[in-house]
């Protein structure tokens, strides 16, 4: 029997549905009845590389296993599976509890997850590193230092885009990709100002969407809840300015642009990168920065999903799937790349 992760499985079933199993963490479970009041059980399961939910029916052995499950378990999920027109369908499946070993596995990711978010980690450190302006250099080193391990482990959101243990990480790295190659075409774009807008414009979200260091079950944080990604992304910057010493401020006197005039202009790009008012940013993008941002961030974000889609969304035809809701549509399957 193979062994995979939710990805993986995601992606094998589409063509090959069959036995596989997947080492998981329960992060959810729900009794429901049927139309016709039969009772389930719903389970959310949980891996580094995404969610699926799966339904235990009457009078199956996963109906007696899922009966004493409290949540949180750390199982191997073992069965059939398939794909339909409501997405992943699970039978015959039965659980198996982890050892401590491979629960720390499970938790970590595969190698190749391990390697990615490792590789994707160095880079954005490298970035930050070459900034020329040493007082978003050391601003951002400073961010990386202190808070690069809750980095390592939040989501880029609750369920759209990147809704993963990493996924922050591969979405910011991802996002300096784009503005590399951006800034490159656009000469006049102050690129030091840009890298340092995409490292920070949703810090906010490793409280929005942050994962406990032992666990995929994402709580809700009263903080994120009240203040929002946005505001808290602002107040990290002004906290971590604050703590620069006086020896670095004595130095910065004379360096043009003057200090404050930086931090408010990086401060701007976090407030405004959602584009528009109704979209939750307090201010339209005023700067070239800023309009920047605002289209790599909506780039990655909306490909992200496009392609999550081609693995979840319901197939339509052999060519269109059904609406990603973010996206307004249905999505048709893109054409292949040529090759002689």
């Amino acid at each position: 029997m193979d062994k995979l992760t939710i990805s993986e499985l995601k992606e094998t079933i589409q063509n090959d549905a069959g036995i596989y199993s997947i080492n998981v963490q329960i992060t959810s479970i729900n009794q429901k009845q049927t139309k016709n009041g039969n009772p389930y059980f719903e389970l959310e399961i949980s891996d580094s590389t995404g969610s699926i939910k799966i339904k235990a029916w009457q009078n199956s052995n996963a109906f007696k296993q899922a009966e004493s499950i409290t949540g949180s378990e750390w199982v191997q999920v073992s069965g059939h599976w398939s794909t339909n027109e409501f997405g992943i369908d699970a039978r015959d499946w039965e659980l198996d509890l982890l050892d401590n070993q491979e629960i720390e596995e499970t938790l970590a990711g595969n190698k190749s997850k391990r390697e990615k978010l490792s590789n994707d980690f160095n880079y954005i450190e490298s970035v930050c590193d070459s900034l020329g302006d040493p007082r978003l250099q050391k601003l951002c080193l400073k961010f990386l230092d202190r808070f690069g391990d809750r980095f390592r482990r939040s989501a880029g959101a609750r369920n759209l885009h990147h809704a993963r243990r990493g996924g922050l990480l591969e979405h910011v790295a991802q996002m300096m990709r784009c503005a590399e190659a951006i800034s490159h075409t656009y000469e006049n774009l102050n690129k030091d100002l840009l890298f340092s807008g995409v490292l920070f414009h949703d810090v906010g979200k490793m409280w929005e969407n942050s994962y406990p260091a032992n666990g995929f079950n994402m709580p809700y944080d009263f903080r994120a809840e009240l203040m929002g990604h946005i505001s808290i992304g602002v107040e990290i910057i002004n906290t971590l300015w604050r703590d620069f010493d006086n020896t670095d401020l004595d130095d910065w006197k004379h360096i043009d642009p003057p200090s404050e005039k930086v931090k408010i202009h990086l401060i701007h790009l976090v407030l405004s990168h959602h584009g528009k008012i109704e979209y939750g940013s307090p201010v339209l993008p005023k700067t070239p920065e800023a309009i920047a941002l605002h289209h790599i961030d909506n780039i990655d974000a909306k490909l992200e999903m496009i392609y999550q889609g081609y693995e979840e969304q319901e197939p339509l035809s052999e060519e269109v799937f059904s609406k990603v809701w973010a996206l307004e549509s249905n999505i048709v399957r893109p054409l292949d790349k040529y090759s002689e």
